[in-house]
Protein backbone atom coordinates (compact mmCIF):
# COMPACT_ATOMS: atom_id res chain seq x y z
CA UNK A 1 0.00 0.00 0.00
CA UNK A 2 1.56 3.06 -0.87
CA UNK A 3 2.10 5.62 2.00
CA UNK A 4 3.33 8.89 2.63
CA UNK A 5 5.92 10.88 4.44
CA UNK A 6 7.23 14.03 5.43
CA UNK A 7 11.14 12.96 4.69
CA UNK A 8 12.54 9.48 3.38
CA UNK A 9 16.30 8.79 3.98
CA UNK A 10 17.72 7.04 1.32
CA UNK A 11 20.55 5.73 3.15
CA UNK A 12 20.10 5.18 6.56
CA UNK A 13 23.44 5.79 8.17
CA UNK A 14 25.33 7.73 10.83
CA UNK A 15 23.49 10.95 10.08
CA UNK A 16 20.17 8.75 10.52
CA UNK A 17 20.99 8.38 14.21
CA UNK A 18 20.81 12.07 15.18
CA UNK A 19 17.87 12.96 12.66
CA UNK A 20 15.59 10.22 13.53
CA UNK A 21 15.14 11.09 16.92
CA UNK A 22 14.68 14.96 16.22
CA UNK A 23 12.49 13.88 13.59
CA UNK A 24 10.33 12.41 16.19
CA UNK A 25 10.86 14.88 19.00
CA UNK A 26 8.95 17.20 16.07
CA UNK A 27 6.62 14.83 14.99
CA UNK A 28 7.96 14.71 11.24
CA UNK A 29 6.78 11.73 9.57
CA UNK A 30 9.88 9.72 8.03
CA UNK A 31 10.88 6.63 6.63
CA UNK A 32 14.14 5.21 6.03
CA UNK A 33 16.18 2.61 3.79
CA UNK A 34 19.30 0.08 4.16
CA UNK A 35 20.43 -2.34 1.72
CA UNK A 36 19.77 -4.89 4.07
CA UNK A 37 16.67 -3.90 5.95
CA UNK A 38 17.78 -3.35 9.76
CA UNK A 39 15.99 -1.91 12.11
CA UNK A 40 12.70 -1.75 10.51
CA UNK A 41 14.19 0.14 7.64
CA UNK A 42 13.41 -0.33 3.99
CA UNK A 43 15.45 -2.69 1.84
CA UNK A 44 17.25 -0.15 -1.13
CA UNK A 45 20.15 0.03 -2.77
CA UNK A 46 20.78 2.25 -5.33
CA UNK A 47 22.55 1.02 -8.44
CA UNK A 48 23.71 4.18 -10.12
CA UNK A 49 24.04 2.22 -13.76
CA UNK A 50 20.27 1.32 -13.68
CA UNK A 51 17.63 2.70 -15.24
CA UNK A 52 14.97 0.29 -13.61
CA UNK A 53 12.16 1.40 -11.91
CA UNK A 54 11.19 -1.65 -9.49
CA UNK A 55 13.77 -0.21 -6.03
CA UNK A 56 11.77 2.47 -6.11
CA UNK A 57 8.52 1.30 -6.45
CA UNK A 58 8.85 0.00 -3.02
CA UNK A 59 9.64 3.62 -1.23
CA UNK A 60 6.79 6.10 0.06
CA UNK A 61 6.01 9.48 -1.39
CA UNK A 62 7.80 12.35 0.57
CA UNK A 63 7.70 15.95 0.39
CA UNK A 64 11.68 15.09 0.91
CA UNK A 65 14.26 13.35 0.03
CA UNK A 66 17.55 12.94 1.48
CA UNK A 67 20.19 11.08 -0.29
CA UNK A 68 23.41 10.10 2.14
CA UNK A 69 25.02 8.31 0.20
CA UNK A 70 28.04 9.99 -2.06
CA UNK A 71 26.85 9.47 -5.99
CA UNK A 72 29.86 9.44 -8.51
CA UNK A 73 28.54 8.02 -11.80
CA UNK A 74 27.96 10.78 -14.90
CA UNK A 75 24.02 10.55 -14.81
CA UNK A 76 23.22 8.96 -11.49
CA UNK A 77 21.82 11.94 -9.86
CA UNK A 78 18.79 12.70 -12.57
CA UNK A 79 18.44 9.39 -12.97
CA UNK A 80 17.71 8.62 -9.54
CA UNK A 81 15.45 11.73 -9.67
CA UNK A 82 13.78 10.25 -12.28
CA UNK A 83 13.09 6.86 -11.45
CA UNK A 84 11.65 8.45 -8.03
CA UNK A 85 9.30 10.38 -9.84
CA UNK A 86 8.49 8.11 -12.27
CA UNK A 87 7.12 6.19 -9.75
CA UNK A 88 5.70 8.21 -7.47
CA UNK A 89 3.76 10.69 -9.96
CA UNK A 90 0.58 11.03 -8.25
CA UNK A 91 2.53 12.41 -5.13
CA UNK A 92 3.13 16.00 -4.98
CA UNK A 93 6.33 17.47 -6.19
CA UNK A 94 9.04 16.24 -4.17
CA UNK A 95 12.09 18.02 -3.22
CA UNK A 96 15.76 16.51 -3.30
CA UNK A 97 18.77 16.82 -0.77
CA UNK A 98 22.05 15.36 -1.46
CA UNK A 99 24.43 15.48 1.66
CA UNK A 100 28.46 16.10 0.01
CA UNK A 101 31.45 16.97 1.02
CA UNK A 102 33.43 20.05 1.53
CA UNK A 103 35.96 18.37 0.14
CA UNK A 104 35.57 19.40 -3.19
CA UNK A 105 37.25 23.01 -2.20
CA UNK A 106 40.21 21.01 -0.61
CA UNK A 107 41.77 20.67 -4.22
CA UNK A 108 42.28 24.13 -4.47
CA UNK A 109 44.99 26.64 -2.62
CA UNK A 110 43.70 28.72 0.27
CA UNK A 111 46.55 30.88 -0.11
CA UNK A 112 47.42 33.31 -2.81
CA UNK A 113 50.32 35.93 -3.16
CA UNK A 114 48.30 38.64 -2.04
CA UNK A 115 47.67 36.74 1.42
CA UNK A 116 45.23 34.87 3.25
CA UNK A 117 41.71 33.83 1.46
CA UNK A 118 38.86 32.28 2.85
CA UNK A 119 36.51 29.63 0.71
CA UNK A 120 32.78 29.85 0.86
CA UNK A 121 29.96 28.27 -1.27
CA UNK A 122 30.86 30.85 -3.98
CA UNK A 123 34.50 29.74 -3.97
CA UNK A 124 35.63 27.91 -6.93
CA UNK A 125 35.93 24.17 -6.26
CA UNK A 126 37.28 21.00 -8.21
CA UNK A 127 35.05 20.42 -11.12
CA UNK A 128 36.45 17.27 -12.01
CA UNK A 129 35.65 15.96 -8.40
CA UNK A 130 32.91 12.96 -9.50
CA UNK A 131 31.11 13.55 -6.25
CA UNK A 132 31.41 17.67 -7.38
CA UNK A 133 29.95 16.86 -11.35
CA UNK A 134 27.30 14.87 -9.73
CA UNK A 135 26.27 17.46 -7.39
CA UNK A 136 26.50 20.15 -10.37
CA UNK A 137 24.09 17.69 -12.33
CA UNK A 138 21.67 17.55 -9.68
CA UNK A 139 21.39 21.77 -9.12
CA UNK A 140 20.46 21.35 -12.47
CA UNK A 141 17.38 20.03 -12.26
CA UNK A 142 16.11 23.38 -10.57
CA UNK A 143 13.85 25.20 -10.55
CA UNK A 144 11.93 22.74 -12.56
CA UNK A 145 12.45 19.77 -9.80
CA UNK A 146 14.01 21.58 -6.48
CA UNK A 147 17.00 20.10 -5.29
CA UNK A 148 20.10 21.34 -2.81
CA UNK A 149 23.08 20.19 -1.86
CA UNK A 150 24.29 20.21 2.24
CA UNK A 151 28.68 19.97 1.96
CA UNK A 152 29.79 19.00 4.68
CA UNK A 153 33.14 19.51 6.84
CA UNK A 154 34.29 16.82 9.44
CA UNK A 155 31.44 14.84 11.17
CA UNK A 156 31.63 14.09 14.74
CA UNK A 157 28.85 13.12 17.53
CA UNK A 158 28.14 9.54 18.70
CA UNK A 159 31.24 7.30 18.16
CA UNK A 160 32.78 9.73 15.63
CA UNK A 161 34.89 11.72 18.79
CA UNK A 162 37.64 13.74 17.90
CA UNK A 163 39.94 12.39 20.51
CA UNK A 164 39.89 8.83 18.55
CA UNK A 165 41.19 10.49 15.72
CA UNK A 166 44.52 12.13 17.07
CA UNK A 167 46.73 9.03 17.09
CA UNK A 168 45.86 8.46 13.51
CA UNK A 169 46.58 11.51 12.38
CA UNK A 170 49.68 12.25 14.17
CA UNK A 171 51.26 9.56 15.08
CA UNK A 172 54.66 11.42 15.52
CA UNK A 173 55.79 15.30 15.82
CA UNK A 174 56.70 15.93 12.01
CA UNK A 175 53.22 14.30 11.03
CA UNK A 176 51.62 16.91 13.27
CA UNK A 177 53.95 19.82 12.29
CA UNK A 178 52.45 19.32 9.03
CA UNK A 179 48.83 19.78 10.09
CA UNK A 180 46.49 23.24 9.85
CA UNK A 181 43.02 23.66 10.47
CA UNK A 182 40.44 21.21 10.72
CA UNK A 183 36.62 22.42 10.08
CA UNK A 184 34.18 20.26 11.54
CA UNK A 185 30.00 20.13 12.52
CA UNK A 186 28.09 17.34 14.79
CA UNK A 187 25.44 15.30 13.52
CA UNK A 188 22.92 17.38 15.86
CA UNK A 189 23.46 20.17 13.27
CA UNK A 190 23.28 18.17 10.39
CA UNK A 191 20.37 17.21 11.28
CA UNK A 192 18.73 20.78 12.46
CA UNK A 193 20.34 22.14 9.09
CA UNK A 194 18.73 19.34 6.92
CA UNK A 195 14.92 20.04 8.25
CA UNK A 196 15.60 23.50 8.39
CA UNK A 197 15.92 23.09 4.23
CA UNK A 198 13.12 20.25 4.70
CA UNK A 199 10.72 22.90 6.00
CA UNK A 200 12.19 26.28 3.63
CA UNK A 201 12.72 24.55 0.30
CA UNK A 202 12.50 27.64 -1.67
CA UNK A 203 15.64 29.11 -0.08
CA UNK A 204 17.82 26.19 -1.07
CA UNK A 205 16.72 24.97 -4.67
CA UNK A 206 19.41 24.86 -7.11
CA UNK A 207 21.76 26.43 -4.49
CA UNK A 208 25.15 24.35 -3.04
CA UNK A 209 25.82 25.36 0.48
CA UNK A 210 28.91 24.94 2.69
CA UNK A 211 28.11 23.74 6.28
CA UNK A 212 30.63 23.93 8.91
CA UNK A 213 29.95 24.71 12.72
CA UNK A 214 31.22 28.48 11.78
CA UNK A 215 34.87 27.47 13.63
CA UNK A 216 38.10 27.29 12.17
CA UNK A 217 40.00 24.55 14.43
CA UNK A 218 43.55 23.95 14.65
CA UNK A 219 45.28 20.98 14.70
CA UNK A 220 47.68 21.57 17.32
CA UNK A 221 45.24 23.13 19.66
CA UNK A 222 43.41 20.04 19.66
CA UNK A 223 46.25 17.39 19.56
CA UNK A 224 47.22 18.90 22.79
CA UNK A 225 43.90 19.21 24.60
CA UNK A 226 43.03 15.25 23.07
CA UNK A 227 46.27 13.74 22.51
CA UNK A 228 47.88 10.87 24.05
CA UNK A 229 50.04 11.83 27.35
CA UNK A 230 53.29 12.42 26.65
CA UNK A 231 53.22 12.44 22.99
CA UNK A 232 50.96 15.29 21.28
CA UNK A 233 50.97 17.54 23.79
CA UNK A 234 54.52 17.39 24.31
CA UNK A 235 55.25 17.61 20.75
CA UNK A 236 52.84 20.46 19.99
CA UNK A 237 55.14 22.50 23.21
CA UNK A 238 58.10 21.92 21.21
CA UNK A 239 56.51 23.44 17.81
CA UNK A 240 55.11 25.90 19.18
CA UNK A 241 58.63 27.14 20.62
CA UNK A 242 60.20 25.79 17.35
CA UNK A 243 57.97 28.14 15.47
CA UNK A 244 57.51 31.05 17.35
CA UNK A 245 53.82 30.43 18.40
CA UNK A 246 53.37 32.30 21.14
CA UNK A 247 49.59 30.69 22.13
CA UNK A 248 47.12 28.36 20.64
CA UNK A 249 44.72 28.22 18.43
CA UNK A 250 47.08 29.48 15.78
CA UNK A 251 45.23 31.70 13.47
CA UNK A 252 43.63 31.05 10.00
CA UNK A 253 45.76 33.12 8.67
CA UNK A 254 48.66 31.25 10.19
CA UNK A 255 47.23 27.54 9.51
CA UNK A 256 45.80 28.42 6.09
CA UNK A 257 43.23 26.56 4.92
CA UNK A 258 39.61 28.23 6.23
CA UNK A 259 36.19 27.93 5.33
CA UNK A 260 33.57 30.14 5.78
CA UNK A 261 29.98 29.17 6.37
CA UNK A 262 27.78 31.90 7.57
CA UNK A 263 25.49 31.99 4.53
CA UNK A 264 23.68 29.18 5.66
CA UNK A 265 23.21 29.75 9.41
CA UNK A 266 22.02 33.07 8.23
CA UNK A 267 20.02 32.17 5.77
CA UNK A 268 18.17 29.38 7.74
CA UNK A 269 17.80 31.66 10.94
CA UNK A 270 19.80 29.30 12.56
CA UNK A 271 22.94 28.89 15.47
CA UNK A 272 24.69 25.84 15.46
CA UNK A 273 24.24 24.15 19.46
CA UNK A 274 27.12 22.08 19.21
CA UNK A 275 29.82 24.78 18.13
CA UNK A 276 32.34 23.68 20.30
CA UNK A 277 34.13 20.04 20.81
CA UNK A 278 33.84 19.13 24.44
CA UNK A 279 33.70 15.01 26.11
CA UNK A 280 30.35 14.68 25.73
CA UNK A 281 29.98 13.48 22.38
Amino acid sequence: MAWTVDILILGAGWTSTFLIPLCEARDITYAATSRTGRDGTIVFEFDPHSTSPRPFQLLPSAQTVLITFPIKVAGASERLVKLYQQTHGESPKTAFVQLGSTGIWDGGPTLRPEGHVWTDRHSKFDETNDRAKAETELLALAPEVPTTVLDLCGLWGGPRHFKNWIGRVAPSKDALKQKGSIHLIHGLDVSRAILAVHANFNRASGQRWLLTDLRVYDWWDLASAWGEEGKQARWVKELVREEGIRALPRTPEVIGRAMDSREFWETFELEPVRGRIGENP
